[in-house]
């Protein structure tokens, strides 16, 4: 009988697999039900058996305090902000400010971008970028060997890999901007988000992680972010050197791509840069089995059950008949971890989140 680990890896690879694994991540609303429901029981990693045990990041942005992490030096933010910013918000490990919102928005924020009032290559240059190259780095590999022990894979979660942290920093439409006009700014920045992300990526693959989860949004609903020349201009070289720093430290580490929306016309490009698994394959915006007639042959999934629709606005049974139908597409060789596509948010029943356990427990 095979580990979870076992069972995982073999199913990314296509080789076959015994069990349908379950995976989910619940928005802090939805973990104070699961509290309520299996109060006691510990995490719903352990509950519901995850194939897998996250190692965040310490660069991942939203990340405002990381263990062992020294920063450069001491730093006053407000002189990047103005109009200041709110006095209860959290700025992240790269400098960028997420103001609270209302009572409704429940752990949605205000972003606000560092980077934004800065006219010169010389002031990006000078900013007080995160040194993880002094970072103490020694809970690494005992955290990856632990999970190894549990029998699980270690899988670090590093999205938001280039792209997104850096229009985080200085505003989508100013970056894309300066994109178009070939701007030395934006090759700067996004050159140095890039090294950042070598070193963090070299450094998980030779602590033996055994899924480097990589990622930026570039779909949106019905369309592509930018257009295919611009996204093999400036993202897909840099990924593929975040994925070469990986590999030349451990050639057997799959590489999982995230981006929401629609993304099929970057799928080939994706593959070129060396990934392994794509997700979430959001079934609002493409449909998986087209995708896997496509790519299946060389490409895994992650993902396929839809969070915009099905899992808050289905029926148990609707989202049982994905979930096979899902599955079987894929076929005896696997090459699909069904899962829901992103965060599961407040609208989201919980009979949903068993009906999506059951039936991968129950598909043979």
């Amino acid at each position: 009988m095979m580990t979870p680990r076992e069972n995982l890896m073999s199913l990314y690879k296509r080789q076959g697999y015994e069990t349908a694994p379950v995976h989910f991540t619940l928005c802090d609303f939805l973990e104070n039900v699961y509290a309520q429901r299996y109060p006691d029981r510990g995490p719903c990693c352990e509950v519901f058996e995850f194939p897998m045990r996250m190692i965040v990041d310490p660069g991942f942005p939203w990340i405002a305090e990381t263990p062992g992490f020294v920063p450069q030096r001491e730093w006053e933010w407000d002189r990047y902000y103005d109009p200041p910013i709110a006095p209860d918000a959290r700025v992240d490990i790269w400098g960028t400010a997420h103001e609270p919102g209302g009572e409704h928005c429940y752990h949605m924020t205000h972003m606000r971008h560092p980077l934004e009032r800065l006219d010169s290559l010389e002031q990006l240059q000078a900013y007080p970028w995160p040194a993880f190259d002094r970072a103490d780095w020694s809970y690494l590999d005992a955290e990856v060997r632990s999970i190894h022990e549990q029998g699980c894979a270690a899988q670090v979660w590093m999205e938001c890999t280039i792209w997104e942290t850096a229009w985080y920093l200085r505003r989508m439409d100013i970056l894309m901007t300066e994109m178009a006009l070939g701007d030395e700014k934006a090759a700067f920045l996004l050159d140095r988000i890039t090294d950042l992300a070598c070193f963090r990526a070299r450094r998980f693959a030779e602590a033996g992680a055994d899924i480097l989860a990589l990622g930026d949004d570039v779909g949106m609903q019905q369309t592509i972010m930018m257009s295919q020349s611009m996204y093999r201009d400036w993202l897909k070289p840099r990924l593929a050197k975040v994925i070469a720093a990986a590999r030349a430290a451990n050639p057997d580490i799959v590489v999982q791509y995230h981006s929401c929306g629609y993304v099929t016309p970057l799928i080939g490009d994706f593959l070129d840069a060396g990934i392994d698994v794509l997700n979430p394959v959001q079934p609002e915006c493409m449909a998986f089995e087209e995708i896997h007639e496509a790519f299946g042959d060389r490409l895994s999934f992650n993902g396929t059950i839809g969070t915009q629709s099905l899992m808050p606005f289905g029926t148990p049974d609707e989202i049982r008949r994905a979930v096979f139908d899902h599955l079987a597409i894929a076929g005896d060789g696997g090459g699909l971890l069904c899962c829901p596509t992103h965060m599961l948010e407040p609208e989201v029943p919980w009979q949903n989140v068993e009906a999506y356990v059951q039936a991968c427990r129950d598909f043979k």
